[in-house]
């Protein structure tokens, strides 16, 4: 009679963490770790005191809108920088940046000063700092793996460790602002960029040496933005993003209103249909981390947007509080399938020196656009209903996917000679590949 092994096999295991072999990774990946919790404490307290201060659902939305409309209007020019300046010094410089807002926060609430437009000018001072930092953050993964081919576990770790930010955070954000106050929450969150910067610090990064840049800086916008719009690879994938974010992404926003209204449920209703989705972005993040190399991820990008779609459409129709949890779990595993994949391609196949410009395009595709799938997302349903509103979106989803895998043969045909030239794999293997996409 065969044995069953109840244990993960350690090849495995290996296979789907190897990213973190990489020293300076490793470091980043524990500083930031640790960092993130804190930032999503962060933004409970911030949402919790807005609210208690004024106890108005616009001033939430407008501290909401403060904290991301510059990286919507800015980070193609955030992206300039970044491709100017020393990635990892610039990270450097961002995260001892955004302790300030986190520590100011805590001395005003703290001292019992605060007031809204502080909160409201503190956000916006964050969202400035954020505009930079993210693409940066992004753009900074290639240069602390030394393995090109680890480079999509590096991204899909990532995204696991952000995702189970976003559980732990708020859990502590709730236990620490019951007990002692949202004041406790900033100190707190700010005292966490030590471990980032020091994890920063520590990592022996090898500078690469900028070519002389005798164009202006709006040049060199023009310049990424003719790249990055010019090929159709990377112009498609950003578009496709900016439809998810605009249209589909709302449905966070308004899914307070289909716990109490749709499910006539409560605040722990809410909380549980969050947590579904959590778990099934976390089980997306891990199995893309699994995956070997950068091959198939193109396919995984239409099914996973196409799951997603589908995965709202029957939200929107449910009634039944265990079959919307389970509809979470799909939900929020094809949003990590449709996301985190246009993130390794993109960083596989884009030109060094124009990194930074691209990967500000797409926290602007991705990020950015945001706060107006919010504002588009909350007057829609005011005149259609919040179930209708997200079945737009899904239908939004579902056409987005089935236009990219219409464009996905000629699109890859061009993507080919780039993983060749880069020696991800030998080109016997990407000819199967196509092969099989043809």
């Amino acid at each position: 009679m065969a044995s069953i092994n109840f244990f993960p096999d350690l090849q495995v295991l290996k296979s789907t963490y190897r990213a973190l072999y990489n020293r300076n990774y490793r470091l980043y990946f524990g500083g930031q770790s640790i960092s993130l919790i804190g930032t999503w404490m962060q933004q409970i307290a911030i949402n919790w005191l807005t609210f208690s201060l004024t106890h108005s659902a616009f001033l939430l939305g407008v501290v909401g809108f403060s904290g991301r409309i510059s990286t919507l209007v800015l980070s193609p020019f955030a992206g300039v920088f970044i491709d100017r300046w020393d990635r990892h010094r610039t990270i450097v410089v961002t995260q001892i940046l955004s302790m300030i807002p986190a520590l100011l926060l805590a001395i005003l609430v703290l001292t019992d000063t605060i007031k809204i437009w502080q909160i409201i000018s503190l956000s916006f001072f964050l969202g400035l700092i954020n505009t930079l930092d993210q693409p940066a953050r992004q753009s900074f993964v290639v240069d602390m793996v030394e393995k090109k081919e680890d480079l999509g576990n590096a991204i899909a770790l990532n995204s696991s460790m952000m995702t189970v930010a976003r559980f732990v955070g708020p859990a502590i954000a709730g236990i620490i602002i019951s007990a002692v106050g949202e004041g406790i929450c900033f100190l707190l969150n700010g005292l966490s960029f030590i471990a980032v910067i020091a994890s920063l610090l520590a990592m022996k990064i090898t500078s690469k040496k900028k070519g002389a840049q005798s164009a202006t800086k709006t040049q060199i916008l023009k310049e990424g933005f003719a790249y990055a719009f010019g090929f159709p690879p990377i112009r498609s994938i950003l578009l496709l993003l900016a439809l998810v974010s605009i249209m589909a992404m709302p449905y966070t926003v308004l899914m307070p209103a289909i716990a109490k209204d749709v499910l006539h449920g409560n605040a722990n209703t809410f909380g549980f249909l969050v947590t579904a989705s959590g778990c099934g972005a976390l089980a997306g993040a891990m199995y893309l981390a699994s995956k070997k190399n950068v091959l198939g991820l193109e396919k995984t990008i239409v099914i996973g947007t196409a799951l997603f779609g589908s995965g709202l459409i029957i939200f929107s129709l449910s009634h039944i509080f265990w079959l919307s949890l389970l509809l979470m779990i799909i939900v929020g595993f094809g949003m990590m399938l449709s996301s985190t994949p246009c993130n390794t391609i993109i960083q596989t196949i884009v030109d060094e020196d124009k990194r930074g410009r691209v990967m500000s395009f797409f926290t602007m595709a991705f990020f950015g656009t945001m706060p107006i799938g919010s504002l588009l997302g909350g007057s829609l349903a005011h005149i259609i209903g919040v179930p209708a509103t997200i079945m737009v979106g899904g239908i939004a989803c579902l056409f987005g996917s089935i236009m990219f895998a219409i464009k996905l043969p000629s699109l890859m045909e061009m993507v080919r000679p780039i993983y060749v030239k880069k020696g991800i794999i030998v080109e016997e293997q990407v000819s199967n590949e196509f092969l099989k996409i043809s």
